[in-house]
Order: C-alpha cells, then sequence, then structure tokens
C-alpha cells in the first residue's frame, strides 16, 4: 500500500491530574485541541513550516518546539529515509492548564507516523511525544500526553516503560473547564511544589486516588464524590490562580462532584452530573468575572476519542 505524503491529525486537549493523580492521570477533552499537518519530504530531518490558531509565536526551530522534538525523535529512533515537515495549528491557548504542548506532539507524531512505510503502535508514540513534553515543562510527564493521545480517562504507570490503562467514566459525567484569561507557565508551577509532604497527606492522597478509580469503575458516584480532592498539590499552587477558592465554592455550591485545578492551571475545572453543567460553569465563570477576570468556558463528555488523523493525501 501506498503511504500518503501529507496527513493532517487532531490530538484533543487534556485536564491533567485530575486532582488525584499527579503526573499520572489525565483525561481527554475533545471540545479543543491542536492539529499539525505532516509533509513527506526528500531531505532527511524535520522542519516547521509555521504555527497559526490561537497561538502564533512559537519557536520554528524544531531543536525548541515540542512537535519539532517529538517528530524528532521518532526520525531519530526510527530512521524512515526521509524528512517531515509540519504545520501547526493551535487550538489551545498557551499556559493554560489544559495540556497544548502535549497536544502539538501528540498530534506530529500522529501525523508522521501516517507518513511511515511501517507505522508503530500507540506506545512508541507516547514515548516520542515524552521527548517533546519534556521541552515544554522542564520534566517528562505523561499525565496529559497519554489523554490526549489515547482518549478518555487514562492512568499512566511508569516513565522508562509506560503502562497505560483506559478507566472507564459514568455516561452521566460532564466536565466544566473555565480558563482565565491569565497565563500561568507549567515550569512556574512545578517550580514551588515542596520537595517532601507529610505521611498523613500521602495517605490521605492515595486513599482519594483508589476511591476516585474504584468509583469509576463501579459507577458509584457517592465515592467519586468523596475521592475527587487534592490534598497535595492544589493546596500550593492555588494561590497562582486569583479567586480560586471562590471559583470552587461556587462549582461545589451549584451540585459539583469535586472541582479542582486543570494540570497546572490556571483553567480550573469540575465534574459534575450532565444537568447541573451549566449552572457549575455559570458559578465558576461568574466567580472569576466578579474579580474582573475574563474566561473561556466549555463542557465536555469524558469520551474516548483520542488523537486521530482527520485527513491523508
Amino acid at each position: 500500500m501506498t503511504r500518503p505524503s501529507s496527513a493532517l491529525a487532531f490530538a484533543p486537549a487534556s485536564v491533567g491530574n485530575v486532582a488525584v493523580g499527579f503526573d499520572v492521570l489525565g483525561h481527554s477533552v475533545p471540545v479543543l485541541g491542536d492539529r499539525v499537518r505532516a509533509v513527506r519530504t526528500p531531505d532527511r530531518g524535520v522542519r516547521i513550516r509555521g504555527v497559526t490558531g490561537v497561538v502564533t509565536d512559537l519557536p520554528l526551530d524544531p531543536a525548541r518546539n515540542t512537535a519539532g522534538v517529538a517528530v524528532s525523535a521518532l526520525a531519530g529512533a526510527l530512521a524512515p529515509g526521509h524528512g517531515f515537515e509540519l504545520t501547526i495549528d493551535k487550538g489551545i491557548p498557551l499556559a493554560s492548564g489544559l495540556g497544548g504542548s502535549a497536544a502539538s506532539a501528540v498530534a506530529a507524531v500522529v501525523a508522521a507516523n501516517a507518513l511511515l512505510d511501517e507505522p508503530v503502535d500507540a506506545l512508541q508514540l507516547l514515548k516520542f511525544a515524552m521527548a517533546g513534553e519534556a521541552v515544554a515543562s522542564g520534566a517528562t510527564h505523561v499525565d496529559n500526553i497519554a489523554a490526549s493521545l489515547y482518549g478518555g480517562l487514562v492512568l499512566t504507570v511508569g516513565i522508562d516503560d509506560p503502562v497505560v490503562t483506559r478507566i472507564p467514566v459514568p455516561d452521566v459525567i460532564r466536565c466544566v473547564l473555565v480558563h482565565p484569561h491569565v497565563q500561568l507557565t507549567t515550569h512556574a508551577a512545578r517550580e514551588i511544589l515542596a520537595r517532601a509532604i507529610s505521611l498523613s497527606d500521602v495517605v490521605w492522597q492515595e486513599a482519594n486516588l483508589a476511591g476516585f478509580v474504584a468509583g469509576c469503575f463501579t459507577s458509584d458516584l457517592r465515592l467519586i464524590r468523596a475521592s475527587l480532592e487534592d490534598v497535595v498539590i492544589e493546596p500550593q499552587r492555588k494561590r497562582l490562580i486569583p479567586g480560586f477558592e471562590r471559583v470552587k465554592r461556587a462549582a461545589m455550591a451549584a451540585n459539583a462532584i469535586g472541582c479542582s485545578i486543570s494540570g497546572a492551571g490556571p483553567t480550573v475545572f469540575a465534574w459534575c452530573e450532565a444537568p447541573d453543567a451549566d449552572a457549575v460553569s455559570r458559578g465558576m465563570a461568574g466567580a472569576f468575572e466578579a474579580d474582573g477576570i475574563g474566561t473561556d468556558v466549555w463542557i465536555a463528555p469524558i469520551d474516548t476519542a483520542g488523537a486521530r488523523v482527520v485527513e491523508r493525501s
């Protein structure tokens, strides 16, 4: 079969950590994402042709761009005998806590993979995308990458040899995302984190993670509600997000199941039942806007549509 000379891939945004699973748990957000077109070139190597969309000032140097680094890792490992030209269309705001760097890296490797004579599996693509994410955040973590690539709610165990498991989510659940118009880089949000935490908090967070996962597998909304609380990272990062406590209170007052920081922030997410989603979103956005902070709001199901090729030629 003749491989295409051009492929366009879409990778969804994602909620990293999902409150209780720092760096290991994430879920996709199919209502927005990044698109990357990869074109086969006769000369080896990776070139970035341009960047469009809601962000346009990303580096064109492949060694400094998450998509470029990820595809360079693929090309270096697989030696396909040709090169790649990438065009990035950003649908995810910069430094938003919605996995924008992960989505660019994932969309790039998915598009490049479609041009290979012998395409590789998702686990190999995950490892290539991890190289790109490390450039953006200064650390290797897989929560956003795995969620964007595989879709749905995803638990990833391990870094060098990751094991990826998709966790079912009750159909009634919706994720409300409220993105305040402020920027907070992943690097800055990681820098403030304490390097040691109390044993009691470790036990509490372990119980919350276990309860949350068990609640998802059994569709036990009461258990999910009791468990969806971050006692380790959120207390340290919340001061970086203006009005966070008021936003969380508004979400819970509107019957949210849980509310916390999406990834490194500043986006705040809440899980709720579908009939409550509009009230939760209005309460959260209103709390930000009361402080004079504009917002973008999305309501999304936790479906299993991950990254995919949307066009070949």
